[in-house]
C-alpha cells in the first residue's frame, strides 16, 4: 500500500507517512494578525478533532503573530506563503512547524536557497504545493491545457529544486477542482514518489457541493491507499471541514472511535419531524471526539425503528407524540416526542462517560 512506503515526516510532534494515521488538517479564515481571533479558532478546531492548522502568512505582522499564537495551541502549526521569501523565513524564525510554499513562485534560486536553508537550520517541513490554477504556463503550452499529468510533472520539478539543494524533508501536495484530474495526478504520483502527500479537492465549494465532491475525491484517492493527511476544503466554518474529515476517514475505516449518526430516509408510517430531529442529533454529536466507536440511529417509524437499529448502540424511533429508546436493537422506554432529544444526549454522555 503506498501509504505505508511514504517516508516518515515529523510535523512538531505529529508523525505522517510510513502508516502513520490520516492526519486532519484545516485553514484559518480569520486575519492571522488577529491573534485572538485565530487562536479562538484553532482551539475550536481542536476540539472538533484537526489535527493540523494552517495559517496564511500574507505579510510581517501574520508571520510574527505566529509566535504568540503557538504559545495557546496545541496542534502544529503550518505558514501557508506564497511570493515573499522573506515571510517563510519569518515565519520558521517565529515556530512555524512546517511552511507551504511553491519555489516556482518565490522568485529566483537564491530566493528559494535561502527558504531551504531556514527550514533546515530547524529541520521543518515544507509543503511543496501545485494548484491546478497556478500551473505553469510551459507545463499548459506542453500538455495543451492543465492536466493530471502536467501537475505531477509540475509538482516534481519543484521538489527537485529542494532536492538538489541538498534537503528531503518534505511534503507533497497536487490540488484541483476538478475531482477526476485530481484523482488521477494522486495515482500517478504516488506511483512515482515515497513523499507524504497531503490530498485535498481544492475550492470545492459551499457545504453541500464541497462535501459531495471531497467525499468522491478524497474517499477514492484514501480507499487506493493514498494520502497521509488531508483537508476538505469548504466555503464557510472550518470546523464544517473537520466533521467532515473525521466522516470521510471513518466511512473508510481510517479512523477508530466517535459517533455515527444513521436515520432512516423517511416514509408516509413518519409521524414525527424526523429530519429536524436527525439534523439536531448530528449537530449535537458532530464536535464530540472520543476514541470509543458509538451508533446512534435515529428512526421515523416505531413499527420498523427497533430492528433497523439493531446493530446500533443507542437508538430512537418516533411514532405519534412519543417515540422509543432503544439499546443493541431492545426497547428500554417510551418518551414523549419533546424529551427524545434530552433522553438520547444523556444516554449518549452516559455511554461516553461524559
Amino acid at each position: 500500500m503506498y501509504r505505508d512506503n511514504t517516508k516518515v515526516i515529523n510535523i512538531g510532534g505529529v508523525k505522517i507517512g510510513g502508516g502513520s494515521p490520516v492526519a486532519i488538517q484545516s485553514m484559518t479564515n480569520t486575519k492571522t494578525s488577529d491573534i485572538d481571533a485565530t487562536t479562538s479558532q484553532i482551539l475550536g478546531l481542536e476540539k472538533a478533532g484537526c489535527g493540523i492548522i494552517r495559517c496564511a502568512v500574507p505579510d510581517m505582522e501574520a508571520a510574527h503573530a505566529l509566535k504568540e499564537i503557538k504559545k495557546a495551541i496545541h496542534i502544529p502549526l503550518v505558514a501557508d506563503i506564497h511570493f515573499d521569501y522573506r515571510l517563510a523565513i519569518a515565519a520558521i524564525e517565529n515556530g512555524a512547524d512546517k511552511i507551504r510554499i511553491n519555489p516556482g513562485n518565490i522568485g529566483d534560486k537564491e530566493k528559494v536557497k535561502a527558504v531551504v536553508y531556514a527550514a533546515k537550520e530547524k529541520n521543518i517541513p515544507i509543503r511543496v504545493g501545485v494548484n491546478s490554477g497556478s500551473l505553469e504556463k510551459e507545463i499548459i503550452k506542453e500538455y495543451g491545457r492543465v492536466t493530471a499529468e502536467g501537475l505531477v510533472k509540475s509538482a516534481l520539478l519543484q521538489v527537485k529544486i529542494i532536492e538538489d539543494m541538498g534537503y528531503g524533508n518534505l511534503v507533497i501536495s497536487i490540488k484541483s477542482s476538478d475531482v477526476l484530474m485530481c484523482i488521477k495526478a494522486h495515482e500517478i504520483i504516488a506511483k512515482q514518489s515515497d513523499y507524504p502527500l497531503h490530498v485535498g479537492i481544492t475550492e470545492s465549494g459551499t457545504l453541500q457541493s464541497g462535501n459531495i465532491k471531497s467525499a468522491i475525491g478524497l474517499g477514492n484517492i484514501l480507499y487506493q491507499g493514498i494520502g497521509d493527511t488531508i483537508r476538505v476544503s469548504l466555503t464557510g466554518d472550518p470546523v464544517c471541514e473537520v466533521n467532515s474529515a473525521k466522516l470521510i476517514l471513518r466511512t473508510l475505516g481510517l479512523k477508530k472511535g466517535g459517533i455515527t449518526v444513521v436515520s432512516c430516509p423517511t416514509c408516509g408510517r413518519t409521524q414525527i419531524n424526523l429530519i429536524s430531529l436527525a439534523e439536531q442529533v448530528e449537530d449535537m454529536v458532530k464536535n464530540i471526539d472520543t476514541d470509543k466507536e458509538l451508533k446512534v440511529a435515529v428512526m421515523g417509524c416505531a413499527v420498523n425503528g427497533p430492528g433497523e437499529a439493531r446493530e446500533a448502540d443507542i437508538g430512537i424511533a418516533g411514532g405519534k407524540g412519543e417515540g422509543l429508546l432503544i439499546k443493541k436493537g431492545e426497547i428500554i422506554k417510551k418518551v414523549p416526542e419533546d424529551k427524545l432529544l434530552d433522553v438520547l444526549k444523556e444516554e449518549i454522555y452516559s455511554e461516553l462517560g461524559i
